[in-house]
């Protein structure tokens, strides 16, 4: 099944759900003739479209919106901190080409700050999904909450198929006593692969796809702590406010001790070219990932 089929079948069982569009239809493309009056394109205005959203909210609905990830969480920030965070409203966030996946459409566009962002509002969730079969296993649970919403969608295919989904809970790919990788996202692939190789040469590793970074399944990293010798993070986000973050926080809330080495975008932005090659470049394909996390076993024994 696809994100569109899922949107049509549920919007098309429920009354409450509106799907919204700042003039991005790549998702939706086929759901206007069937949605009626419940498909609203707002243009390009996504402050116009999560006003709006905030007000539907009010009146019953469900709105689901969608736009680019980069002007869905800065240029409409105020707009869903006020309007849909402070009342805590279920609007439900659909956000395109989040990190690496805007790939070669430069700085203005790439949404590597998005976690960081929308995790700061009390309230709203924050998810993202490793590929489209993660994704619709996640989202008929996430829509049904009556939280705000903010989801990384990603919808490349991927071989692997993922267990069912719990709110707030994380996906164990597989335990490891060298290293666990805890991931998210379109780096879930990448990563799957590296922990085979890494496998294949004689390592003991784990894999953690993570699912919801915001509620963050607390439990999982807890049950890691004298199970595993080393936590390796791996995000197409910015070194500050997203996964490292996340895991440093509660590691010390928590008074946890656990070696912790992350790999993220280090105040920069990527550099813009076709999806595969930006992965290359910033170091996040699999053989970069291997020879980084082989290093740092190597450094932690």
């Amino acid at each position: 099944m696809t994100y569109e089929q899922l949107l049509q079948e549920i919007a098309t069982h429920d009354q409450r759900y509106v799907v919204m569009t700042a003039e991005n239809r790549a998702l939706v493309r086929n759901l206007p003739g069937i949605l009626g009056d419940r498909f609203i394109d707002t243009g390009i205005t996504e402050q116009t479209m999560m006003g709006a959203a905030a007000g539907l909210a009010l009146r019953g609905r469900k709105p689901i919106v969608h736009a680019l990830a980069a002007f869905l969480t800065m240029r409409a920030f105020e707009f869903t901190r006020t309007s849909i965070g402070i009342p805590n409203l279920p609007v439900k966030m659909s956000s395109f080409i989040p990190g690496f996946l805007s790939d070669g459409n430069g700085p203005t566009h790439q949404a590597i700050e998005d976690v960081a962002i929308m995790r700061s509002i009390p309230g709203m969730e924050v998810f993202a999904p490793a590929d489209e079969d993660d994704l619709v296993k996640m989202l008929p649970a996430i829509w049904e909450t009556e939280n705000p919403s903010y989801v990384r969608i990603n919808t490349t295919s991927n071989q692997y198929k993922h267990t069912n989904y719990e709110l707030g809970k994380a996906e164990i790919v597989a335990e490891g006593k060298d290293v666990t990788i805890l991931t998210y996202g379109f780096m879930f692939e990448n990563s799957y692969h590296a922990m085979l190789s890494l496998q294949e040469a004689g390592y003991d590793v784990g894999l953690v796809n993570v699912r919801s970074l915001k509620p963050f399944d607390v439990d999982m990293l807890k049950a890691l702590i004298g199970k595993t010798q080393l936590l390796v993070t791996i995000e197409d986000h910015f070194l500050t406010g997203g996964l490292f973050s996340i895991v440093a926080e509660n590691l010390v809330s928590n008074q946890w001790s656990i070696p912790v080495k992350p790999m993220a975008l280090d105040a920069h932005w990527f550099r813009p070219a076709r999806l595969q090659e930006v992965v290359e470049y910033e170091g996040f394909d699999v053989p970069n990932l291997v020879l980084r996390i082989s290093k740092f076993i190597q450094e932690n024994q």
